[in-house]
């Protein structure tokens, strides 16, 4: 793959920064849940918890593109951030939280999963959930930086513990996974996370590239044992209309690893790749993946839906084999994977609905932002109103004619009869200049009728033979033909 000129230079350049706050005047309250109907939604993407959890998710990708150190852009003055490597110096803090992960894995020997087979989660998780919940307190006592004021442990804990699934559910999906980047937004601002220390190599942009690669790595590994030791149900998934069952984060931090290399000054890249990046389509092939899932976090995500479904690639993860065919390569991969990000989780009301607000990741209205434009999605949101009188009609229905169709009763929430294909989406546009931050305000777009040139055919692919050469059902949202 060509090298990419996508990173476009400029002197204005400004890359995200979050703020970190002065604890002296922050008063700590239990985070609160208050995204109650869909008409919240609208609330929640002008408030000042959206505007941060954007900027520190855009700050930990930009540092995960490779590092161009001279002007030419020569292999030896290319710096890659694979998982692994030895160009990072972890700080302190992120050691720490290190270990507060490998107690938590440890913790699963404590509550084995019940024997016998079972169609949905194991209860055995509610174990484990309760013991982590009954020693969060002396977890994070323990673990986490000692300069961060005691009395933010309420709001902490509450992002901890809702970034591991749902006991009474249980499942896991990208709510709890957005729950674990605001229990790390958390310690960064209230300056847990250094940007320099004595005696250690923390050069610019190796604090973020230590979250990722120390912190969200270790994460969701852990969340990948919890998924296969207790059969956690994808929480809200939308099956083959989704990206990933259970994850996002890793496909937008993978990506930024494949793309082109960027100096401090350069805008984040929307285009290009590093030329030693495998091919996007390589996600069918299983030599490929396997070769480099232990350096990758795409890839790494790729590897783990490998592991839990069979069948051909195109059938069960359509979404991401039509992405494996965007011709822009990873850093177009990664501005996409943003843009949807803010369109599939942070304007979902069925995935935010859970987040909790406190000071830290505050509701109230963040001042610069522009008011949301009006889109259908964002029109059809569910109202309170409207869920009690859908909750009341179904209960009557069901008692007035209990041989009522099981279809009818188990169709998914975003389904309507007679549409086979996924609803309207929500594109970006965000407060933080060009470029992939460009991305994050909702706007509204429909979904491309692009079609691939002979995309199943098996010697452009994997070699799959015949059962690998029907079209793919569905399209990226960025998709175009080459």
């Amino acid at each position: 793959m060509d090298q990419a000129n996508g990173a476009a230079t400029g002197e204005d350049f400004r890359a995200p920064a979050l703020e970190v706050l002065d604890t002296a005047t922050l008063r700590f309250v239990n985070p609160a849940k208050k995204i109650n109907e869909g008409r919240d939604v609208a609330a929640f993407l002008q408030s000042k918890a959206y505007s941060d959890l954007i900027t520190f998710l855009l700050l930990l990708n930009r540092a995960m593109f490779p590092s161009q150190k001279q002007a030419l852009p020569e292999d030896g003055n290319i710096e890659t951030w694979e998982i692994g490597t030895t160009n990072i110096v972890f700080s302190e803090p992120v050691r720490h939280l290190q270990d507060l992960l490998q107690e938590l894995n440890s913790i699963v020997v404590e509550a084995p999963p019940d024997a016998g087979p079972r169609r949905f989660g194991n209860i055995a998780f509610r174990r484990w959930y309760s013991i982590v919940e009954e020693r969060s307190s002396d977890l994070l006592q323990r673990h986490l930086p000692t300069t961060l004021p005691p009395e933010a442990a309420v709001e902490l804990s509450s992002y901890l513990l809702g970034s591991f699934g749902s006991a009474q559910r249980l499942d896991y999906g990208s709510g709890h996974e957005l729950s674990f980047l605001a229990f790390l937004g958390s310690i960064w601002k209230l300056g847990g996370f250094p940007r320099a220390s004595t005696g250690e190599k923390l050069a610019s942009g190796n604090q973020e590239r230590g979250i990722v690669l120390g912190v969200i790595h270790p994460y969701l590994q852990l969340i990948r044992r919890l998924i296969q030791t207790y059969t956690l149900e994808p929480a809200g998934s939308h099956g083959v209309w989704g990206l990933d069952d259970h994850s996002f984060l890793p496909y937008i931090f993978g990506s930024a690893q494949y793309g082109p290399p960027i100096t401090p000054s350069d805008q984040t890249p929307t285009e290009g790749s590093l030329s030693s990046a495998p091919d996007p389509g390589d996600v069918v092939k299983h030599t490929a993946v396997q070769r480099e899932r232990g350096t990758n976090l795409y890839f790494g995500a790729i590897g783990f839906i490998y592991d839990v479904k069979k069948g051909p690639f195109w059938e069960h993860s359509p979404m991401l084999y039509d992405i494996s065919a965007v011709r822009g390569g990873w850093g177009k991969i990664n501005k996409g994977m943003i843009k949807m990000y803010n369109a599939e989780v942070l304007s979902k009301f069925p995935v935010v609905q859970h987040f909790r607000f406190g000071t830290l990741f505050s509701w109230d209205r963040d001042l610069d932002a522009p008011l949301p434009p009006a889109s259908v999605y964002a029109s059809n949101q569910p109202a309170r109103e409207d869920m009690a009188r859908s909750s009341m009609t179904n209960r009557s229905t069901t008692r007035s004619n209990p041989s009522s169709s099981i279809d009818d009763k188990t169709q998914a929430p975003w389904a309507s009869v007679g549409t086979a294909v996924p609803p309207t989406m929500i594109g970006t546009a965000a407060p933080l200049g060009t470029g992939a931050e460009s991305c994050m305000r909702p706007t509204r777009f429909s979904q491309p009728q692009t079609k691939l040139s002979d995309p199943m055919d098996a010697n452009t692919r994997d070699g799959a033979g015949d059962a690998q050469r029907m079209p793919p059902p569905t399209k990226a949202p960025w998709a175009k033909p080459p």
